[in-house]
């Protein structure tokens, strides 16, 4: 299993599945009859290159600490969503699990939730960047917390946590955020979670009495704009992928005027976009989806080739993956982590001081 940093501008310029995509690009997979040799001429880039994804992963996991007195939940979040729930958290003169911290009532700006009805409401804060930004946000990251075999893989609904001295699941964040769902909302990590957790023909009633299934949130994804939204879309495409994977998994129909299939629409036209847009160093568009276009500033290639790449890890199969756009992509990325990996980025570059000795 692998945990990647996530909006990296660490966290996010990995995803939930970046590391795991990165190393699907290159090729680094347990060896199968059709592997050459070890050692031989065909194996050693290969090799080479899946070194470089794991040393800048080890890099950042363990050379690096999360602070309360520093960071905020965004950041704390996003760190769980890369290495998983035993991310260390430096608060109130121990070190503990990052996630134990946060669902067991521990103190962190930005991580605000309260009771609500049915559920627990996750206060959003537009524009922080130690709050959540976007509805269920938080919700839709512990849902995409890893990887396993078929893809991402969150923390279970029965997962306890602790608000105000009162027990409460992370199930209640996901009914607060199917009760509260209307038309025209941004519902990006609330498909997220749906996809997670619920099954694709799952229907309920939110809270104004209008009936929902997943596919309405889908087709509501799929037709807002793409361009606009958080990230250049990445993140909208993001949950787009997630959903129309489930549905795959689940081998149900996709009908040709369904929300599933004009989900697949949307992002095969993206995958294209991400390919045609590709600069000739490999990194993607700075633009991330919607037109060509660099920068001398490496931090924005680097936050753009992440969030692109993020995207194009779960929507692609593994034989598109292993394609020569994909791995020279994959090598631009962790030579851009190599060439930043002392250096504090943006407001979630995780803090340079090194972990304290046990």
């Amino acid at each position: 299993m692998f945990y990647a940093p996530a909006p990296l501008i660490v966290p996010r310029p990995w995803g939930p599945l970046l590391a795991f995509g990165l190393l699907a690009a290159a090729g680094c997979g347990g060896p199968t009859a059709a592997d050459p040799p070890a050692g031989s001429a065909g194996d050693r880039p290969s090799a080479a290159l899946c070194s470089r994804i794991e040393a800048a992963l080890a890099h950042v996991r363990d050379t690096r600490l999360l602070d309360a007195d520093v960071q905020g939940a965004w950041q704390v979040v996003h760190g769980i969503l890369a290495f998983g729930p035993e991310l260390p958290l430096a608060h109130d003169g121990t070190v503990s699990p990052a996630l134990q911290h946060l669902l067991g009532g521990g103190r962190l700006t930005g991580w605000l939730l309260r009771p609500g009805k049915p559920g627990v409401v996750a206060v959003v804060e537009e524009g922080s960047t130690m709050g959540q930004g976007h509805p269920d946000q938080w919700l839709g990251y512990l849902s995409q917390c890893g990887v396993d075999a078929d893809g991402p893989a969150g923390l279970p609904l029965d997962t306890p946590l602790t608000l105000a001295g009162r027990s409460f699941t992370l199930g209640d964040l996901l009914a607060q955020a199917q009760h509260d769902i209307r038309p025209g909302q941004e519902a990006t990590w609330t498909l997220m979670a749906l996809a997670a957790y619920l099954p694709t023909d799952a229907s309920w009633t939110a809270g104004d009495g209008s009936t929902w299934n997943v596919e309405r949130v889908v087709r509501m994804e799929a037709e807002a704009d793409i361009f606009s939204a958080a990230c250049g879309g990445a993140h909208r495409l993001y949950g787009l992928a997630a959903a129309v994977a489930a549905r795959r998994r689940s081998g149900l129909p996709i009908s040709h005027d369904s929300g599933w299939a004009l989900a697949e629409a949307v992002l095969e036209d993206a995958i294209e976009r991400a390919r045609i847009f590709q600069q000739a160093d490999g990194c993607f568009s700075i633009h991330s989806f919607e037109r060509p276009g660099t920068s001398p500033d490496v931090f924005a290639r680097l936050g753009a080739t992440g969030h692109v790449f993020e995207v194009l890890a779960l929507a692609l199969d593994d034989d598109r993956l292993a394609e020569p756009w994909m791995t020279r992509a994959a090598q631009r990325l962790v030579t851009l982590l190599e060439q930043t990996a002392d250096v504090d980025v943006e407001c979630g570059g995780l803090p340079l001081s090194p972990r304290p000795e046990p």
